[in-house]
């Protein structure tokens, strides 16, 4: 059981699903979800949705051409289902786009605008290959981080406090706190 219901976006999944179905035939939804510099909830959300055809995370480079590469790869699950589903965490793409100097009000790297480039690249990319795709593009950004905690967060919140404080009283220091598997655990960090 993983406890981060809150930030994952099940529903940004599922909305790209139906912006994808309801412009059919080829229609395609991209979402970009959080992920700076890891792609584990842009992983979660797709497992957990069972409804996404590709995704990007900042982890591996974004292959856009060739056959291994995205756009081909997009094409034939359009052409097998009508539609696909896209999910890239905010942090991909640094490979291609480049990454930023300049930094945001809390002083975190800009990140490229990984969702517009491949919104616009996937038109490109079908109309070059005879093909007219509609792109859809769903940036739920803040809306997504600013849910606020459900009961399960509480309670790991909780879980996490209390056996870092045992672990604390019991003289371990400079350790990591997790739950794995149901159980809990430390690991020198």
């Amino acid at each position: 059981m993983h406890h981060f219901y809150a930030a994952l976006p099940h529903l940004s999944c599922q909305s790209a699903k139906v912006e994808a179905t309801c412009n059919l035939p080829n229609g395609i939804g991209i979402v970009k979800l959080m992920g700076r510099s890891a792609g584990y909830i842009s992983a979660f959300s797709s497992l957990g949705s069972g409804d996404v055809d590709l995704v990007l995370v900042p982890e591996v480079p974004i292959v856009l051409d060739g056959p291994k590469g995205c756009l081909p790869h997009l094409l034939r699950r359009v052409r097998e289902q009508g539609y696909a589903v896209v999910v890239v965490a905010e942090g991909a793409g640094e490979e291609i786009l480049g990454e930023s100097s300049e930094t945001d009000a809390s002083g975190n790297k800009k990140l490229p605008q990984i969702g517009e480039f491949l919104k616009e690249k996937v038109a490109q990319f079908f109309k070059a290959n005879g093909s007219e795709a509609t792109v859809k593009y769903i940036d739920p950004s803040y809306m997504v981080r600013s849910v606020p905690a459900n009961a399960a967060d509480s309670q790991y919140c909780m879980q996490l406090a209390q056996n870092a404080v045992h672990g604390a009283m019991a003289g371990y220091t400079v350790r990591t706190l997790a739950s794995q598997q149901q159980s809990w655990g430390s690991a020198a960090s």
